[in-house]
C-alpha cells in the first residue's frame, strides 16, 4: 500500500473531479492520494515528500502561446511550490484544458514542467475518463516510485 502526493488547483471543480477518479483508482489498487488544493487562501507549508502538480490551463491574452498569454488561476500553486524547498520535491506535472484551443492545450502544464525541469507526466481534456485516470495513476505511481 502507498501513498501518492499530489498538489493541485482547482478553479471551476474540473480538476477536483478528476483527483476524486485518480482516487477511487487508488483505493481499487489498495493505495492512497494524498490531494491538496492550493489557491489564493492557501497557507504556504513545506511539503516532506516528493510530489506531482496538477494543473488546468486557464489563460488570458494573446492568441496563441507567445509572451501575450498569460497564466490566471494557478499562480498560488507556483508560489506554493517555490516556497522554501518545495521545489525540490516536485517530480512530474499532470495538465488538462480543452482540445479546442489547439497550441494553448496543456500549455500551463508545458510552463509549468520547464520551469521546475520536470516531465509533464500525464494530460486529459476537461474532467476526464476513467480512462484517463487509470493511464495518469499509472504515470503517477512511476513518477513517484511505489
Amino acid at each position: 500500500m502507498a501513498t501518492y502526493r499530489l498538489l493541485y488547483a482547482s478553479i471551476e471543480g474540473n480538476t477536483q473531479s478528476f483527483i476524486n477518479k485518480l482516487q477511487a483508482v487508488a483505493e481499487e489498487k489498495g493505495d492512497t492520494i494524498d490531494a491538496k488544493v492550493v489557491g489564493d487562501e492557501t497557507d504556504y507549508e513545506a511539503e516532506h515528500q516528493p510530489f506531482v502538480a496538477i494543473v488546468p490551463t486557464y489563460l488570458t491574452g494573446g492568441t496563441g502561446t507567445g509572451p501575450a498569454v498569460v497564466e490566471i488561476f494557478t499562480n498560488a500553486l507556483a508560489d506554493y511550490i517555490d516556497f522554501e524547498d518545495n521545489v525540490t520535491l516536485i517530480k512530474g506535472v499532470v495538465g488538462s484544458g480543452n482540445r479546442n484551443f489547439n497550441d494553448q492545450y496543456i500549455l500551463t502544464a508545458k510552463r509549468y514542467a520547464k520551469k521546475y525541469q520536470v516531465p509533464v507526466i500525464g494530460d486529459y481534456e476537461l474532467r476526464g475518463t476513467s480512462y484517463d485516470a487509470e493511464k495518469i495513476y499509472q504515470s503517477i505511481t512511476e513518477t513517484l516510485g511505489e
